[in-house]
């Protein structure tokens, strides 16, 4: 006999503002806790020091975390000048200091050359794995992890306010973006130094901070019974992905695994709306959310006129 899971049967997600010093592990188990949930991940981890948007996956929705993973995000990023610390924010230990003070003109101009796809060094205090090992572990133990530049894609750069030592910009980038490096190469194009002094995430993807919930928020609605009101569907992270409706006959045998012939101009329209992307490394520019009266049964790939099931959803 099966051993039957603890917690509920929910299946969804929540568009959680994770508060200052928690970590994203941490905001995980909270959510978990005050859903009664049976599993849960989260969509992208977002630092203990930063706040802001961090998608939590309840249930079945744990099978579409993959498809946050290229997701476009915003940060509201305060820089502090004329400071580096080794961690590259208000945490690590001062190693340089500098006396400029970029006016808001000056930062202004240096903007078109950290727009597009640059070339960026991650930190060395970051969860970058190195012969096995995380490089803020290496770090920490006093090591000098060799950090190799990485090519990322900064969409939008706006300069906010403007103040004595600080500087408020909002960041739109891609995937593997480090602010924290972008703080400190800012700064050296300035002909200064610079750390993150605060960080907050606005938005990943589908999920933006005007329809967020705070853990008080969520804390109260449990209180209320009501805590399902802050329950977003599956679908929630798969708002590119084709949707496709199935009869109730194809619904079930996706259900049991098994393939299903599209009619041709099923599989045409099909095509003409797929585009190149990659999921955890696999091609997943062929990939189809079906659905019936609704609901969503599976994710599956559409390949030579037929739609095989990828990941089933057991809703």
């Amino acid at each position: 006999m099966a051993r039957r899971k603890k917690g509920n049967p929910v299946h969804g997600w929540v568009n959680f503002d994770k508060p200052l010093g928690m970590t994203s592990t941490g905001a995980v188990g909270k959510v978990r806790w005050i859903f009664g949930a049976q599993k849960a991940g989260h969509g992208g981890t977002l630092d203990p020091l930063a706040t802001g948007i961090l998608p939590i996956a309840l249930g079945e929705a744990t099978k579409t975390m993959p498809y946050l993973v290229e997701a476009k995000k915003t940060y509201e990023v305060e820089i502090k000048w004329g400071v580096r610390t080794d961690t590259l924010d208000a945490e690590g230990a001062v190693v340089a200091v500098s006396d400029v003070r970029p006016t808001g003109q000056e930062i202004a101009d240096i903007l078109p050359d950290f727009m597009g796809e640059i070339s960026q060094i991650p930190p060395k205090f970051s969860a970058i794995k190195i012969d096995g090992k995380r490089a803020y572990d290496l770090a920490r133990a006093g090591e000098e992890p060799e950090m190799k530049p990485r090519l990322v894609q900064i969409d939008g750069l706006e300069v906010l306010e403007v103040h004595d030592d600080t500087a408020i910009l909002r960041v739109d980038c891609g995937e593997g973006t480090y602010i924290r490096s972008l703080a400190r190469d800012m700064a050296f194009a300035l002909g200064t130094e610079g750390s993150v002094k605060t960080l907050r995430r606005t938005r990943v993807g589908p999920f933006a901070e005007d329809a967020s919930f705070s853990l008080d928020a969520l804390e109260e609605l449990r209180h209320k019974a009501r805590a399902m009101e802050a329950l977003l569907p599956l679908s929630t992270a798969l708002d590119d992905i084709p949707v496709l409706a199935v009869s109730e006959n194809e619904r079930f045998d996706l259900k049991q695994g098994r393939a299903i012939v599209l009619h041709p101009s099923a599989f045409a329209s099909l095509k003409a709306v797929f585009r190149p992307r990659n999921i955890a490394g696999l091609d997943a520019s062929r990939m189809v959310l079906a659905t019936f009266e609704g609901a969503e049964i599976a994710l599956c790939e559409a390949r030579a006129g037929r739609l095989s099931p990828k990941r089933v959803f057991n809703l």
